[in-house]
């Protein structure tokens, strides 16, 4: 990956050095326009994590980037736990439970095969759509979304979150933009 723009570690390095930018940015919006966001500890703390993400994240559509091979297995397995969420109490295939049980974790392992091969057949090529403003936008309301109903944060506390998120993936996007001037 060298022969890229920049590396994993300069794009992270990037987004955990330049988070007070953004906290600062937010801030001002929360202060001095009545953006209805929160500056919680818990909402910075998340945005940190969210940000940080974000700042190498466009790289989920390169096969040999940390962030592909992280992603890869996590959406294989987030499909295989939701298969069997969905089907594993309706598995009854035999009189024993523990087998019933076993089973459906078998259909559910195979879902997560066909998840695995879907993320690799679905993720464009590198330097695609997920390399966009437009793929930051989602990168937000999927983070606004995870934070406001899986961690249950208050709705200015997930717009903060979801602002820096936004804010983090542009970071990569502005760096490979700059670092093709450095050339």
């Amino acid at each position: 990956m060298r022969g890229e723009a920049l590396n994993y570690d300069e794009h992270v390095l990037a987004g955990i050095l330049t988070y007070p930018i953004a906290i600062f940015f937010l801030a001002v919006l929360d202060v001095h326009l009545g953006f209805p966001i929160e500056t919680t500890f818990v909402a910075m703390a998340l945005g940190y994590v969210f940000y940080v993400i974000g700042s190498d994240l466009p790289d989920m559509d390169h096969p040999e980037a940390l962030v592909h091979r992280i992603a890869k297995p996590f959406v294989a397995v987030a499909v295989g736990i939701s298969a069997f969420k969905n089907l594993g109490a309706a598995v009854l295939l035999t009189p024993y439970p523990i087998i019933n049980l076993a089973i459906a974790w078998f259909f559910a392992a195979l879902a997560a095969v066909v998840g695995w091969n879907l993320f690799r057949f679905l993720m464009p090529d590198h330097r695609g759509v997920v390399h966009s403003p437009i793929f930051a936008a989602v990168y937000a309301i999927i983070a606004f979304t995870i934070v406001r109903f899986g961690f249950v944060a208050a709705p200015g506390e997930a717009l903060f979150i979801a602002l820096a998120s936004f804010l983090g993936y542009n970071l990569h996007l502005l760096l490979d933009r700059g670092s093709d001037f450095l050339r």
